[in-house]
């Protein structure tokens, strides 16, 4: 059950650890962060997106290509936050819907370059207006310096974890490889020969 306060989160939270210290701010800022990425983008997805069937992060690569026009694979990836293991998949999928192209560079055999279909260029004018209309609504309880504080403290964040996160999964894993994620799911039983 959810509670409102703050503080009973935080004495819920030192309930279970006894007396190993925490810092309740930061916890509580990450939480924030978590939480409200988690609202804006279902609201996203089950409004303006929904009406045009894309995913979030198909917007966002579309979006990365409409600005930027045609560009390389791996800067798209970059641009967008996803690996390019799920830039394949989602440019996959635009390019099925006839939204996106797929070509070989010119001068590197290696690389692929991604451009916007006229299709994809009609569909992007259409709908940024209405996601932009949405990014107003999300941020209405904020006053205009509110909402550039709040920009300039999330970036903020993001140069952090950029800059140090890597030395700092390294100091955390005592310099060891991670180890691969898993699904959640448990590995299948070894089949039965007979």
């Amino acid at each position: 059950m959810k509670k409102g306060v703050a503080g009973d989160t935080e004495k819920a939270v030192q309930a279970k650890l006894g007396d190993t210290p925490v810092r309740h701010e930061p916890r509580a800022a990450v939480a924030a962060i978590y939480r409200a990425a988690a609202a804006v983008r279902q609201h996203f997805e089950n409004s303006v997106l929904r009406t045009v069937e894309l995913s979030w992060t198909s917007f966002v690569v579309l979006w990365v290509v409409w600005i930027w026009g045609e560009m390389e694979t791996r800067r798209v990836a970059e641009e967008a936050g996803i690996s390019k293991g799920t830039l394949t998949g989602v440019a996959r999928t635009l390019q099925g819907r006839g939204l996106m192209e797929r070509s070989p560079h010119p001068s590197d055999g290696r690389l692929a370059l991604l451009a916007l279909t006229p299709e994809g260029e009609k569909l992007m004018a259409q709908v940024f207006p209405q996601f932009n209309a949405e990014e107003s609504f999300v941020t209405g309880p904020l006053s205009d310096d509110e909402i550039l504080h709040l920009a300039d403290l999330l970036r903020r964040i993001v140069v952090q974890v950029e800059t140090h996160g890597e030395s700092r999964r390294l100091e955390l894993l005592n310099g060891q490889d991670p180890r691969p994620r898993r699904s959640g799911r448990r590995p299948k039983a070894p089949e039965q020969g007979g």
